[in-house]
């Protein structure tokens, strides 16, 4: 299948590095983050899901679960995290999805349906597999980027996205170019300069299709 935005993402159950999940379960009312990549030990991953175990105190507090997942077991899931925590200086002390029959990353449209696993197989064979999805406590897909396997995701970004997302779905506001938190908020075409008056105070109007005002969370 092919994941849209506001599309429900795909329950599944499956093993992992802390033991078996049944996904929409796990997810509960929290903000999730599932970040995928073609193969334990391998370099840029490794310093990407260190940077993830980095930022754990600001998922927990967004209300963010973080989970990994990766075409491999969970006994190599566990050794890995080892390399990751060394290399990060602080524990990964979140799951990592064993998905050695593809299931999970066919369904999540990261590969194709006749994709499988060849003998002596190097990442490049999984190279797709290189993914990010922000889902939110309605189970729903809000965001989704991929990366080909020589440039490290920004998680940095992907924080900024989760702000800007919670911010919007909270306030029922749209967020411009490079926001972060603090920064002004873009009020809908949707809401008229009255409604928008009495729900946000005052406003700058650069055209009558952008009107700005405070973030209404800062």
């Amino acid at each position: 299948m092919s994941l849209r935005i506001n599309q429900t993402v795909p329950d599944f159950k499956a093993d992992t590095s802390e033991g078996p999940i049944s996904f929409h379960d796990w997810i509960g009312d929290s903000w999730t983050i599932l970040f995928s990549h073609p193969k334990d030990f391998t370099p840029v991953c490794t310093t990407e899901f260190g940077a993830v175990a980095q930022l754990d105190a600001e998922w927990k507090k967004r209300g963010v679960k973080v989970i990994g997942i990766s075409v491999d077991g969970v006994e190599d899931h566990r050794k890995w995290k080892g390399d990751i925590g060394t290399f990060a200086g602080t524990e990964a002390n979140f799951p990592i999805i064993a998905d050695e029959s593809l299931d999970v990353s066919k369904a999540y449209d990261m590969l194709p349906a006749d994709a499988y696993l060849p003998d002596g197989r190097t990442p490049n064979d999984t190279a797709t597999v290189r993914s990010v999805y922000i889902i939110g406590p309605d189970k729903q897909l809000k965001l989704s980027m991929t990366y080909p396997m020589n440039v490290g995701r920004n998680f940095a970004e992907i924080l900024r996205a989760v702000d800007a997302l919670q911010t919007a779905a909270k306030h029922g506001v749209a967020l411009p170019a490079n926001w972060e938190q603090g920064r002004d908020v873009v009020i809908p075409a949707t809401v008229s300069d009255a409604d928008a008056k009495a729900k946000f105070g005052d406003f700058k109007t650069h055209f009558p299709y952008l009107r700005m005002t405070k973030d209404p969370s800062a």
